[in-house]
């Protein structure tokens, strides 16, 4: 029997990402999501044609300080979402994550979603930046698009191994 999308998300995040062996990584356990919704509402999106998700897609936005020690190497992924604070103004956004299906890659729907929600938190937030840390030259070539589209400068944290 074919895996539902919802199982096929599940295993795609957790063989490109592996968090359940990195305590640094974020795990977006009940917690997590908790904290990401106090940040903002715009940080986690679902792309779903009505049978399961096809895409997942999560950002930060988190103050400059945050992004700076991140992008160094000077906190992990976790601490920079558990030290950002909630209902401050922010000024830099982390790419986290985009998570496609095979079938629906290379159409452009994790960059039209992530605009759709960096747009989101840009109407209360002066936005300066963009970061991230790449997992995939996928990953790294949406982030260099959506920094293009942005008209945001891109910082990166070294590529990850």
């Amino acid at each position: 029997m074919a895996l539902s999308n919802f199982e096929r998300m599940i295993q795609l995040v957790t063989e490109v990402f592996d968090a359940k062996n990195d305590p640094g990584q974020i795990s977006v356990t009940d917690k997590d999501r908790e904290k990401l919704e106090q940040i903002h509402k715009a940080t986690m999106s679902e792309v779903n044609y009505g049978k399961g998700p096809v895409a997942w897609l999560l950002i930060i936005p988190t103050i400059t300080e945050l992004m700076n020690k991140f992008v160094s190497g000077a906190i992990t992924e976790q601490e920079l979402l558990d030290l950002t604070p909630p209902n401050v103004p922010y000024n830099a956004i982390y790419l986290c994550s985009a998570s496609v299906l095979e079938e629906y890659r290379s159409k452009g729907i994790a960059k039209k979603t992530v605009i759709k929600a960096i747009e989101s938190i840009r109407k209360d937030n002066d936005i300066k930046a963009l970061f991230v840390w790449p997992f995939s030259t996928e990953g790294d070539l949406l982030a260099e698009a959506l920094s293009k589209s942005l008209g945001l400068p891109l910082y990166k944290r070294k590529f990850h191994s």
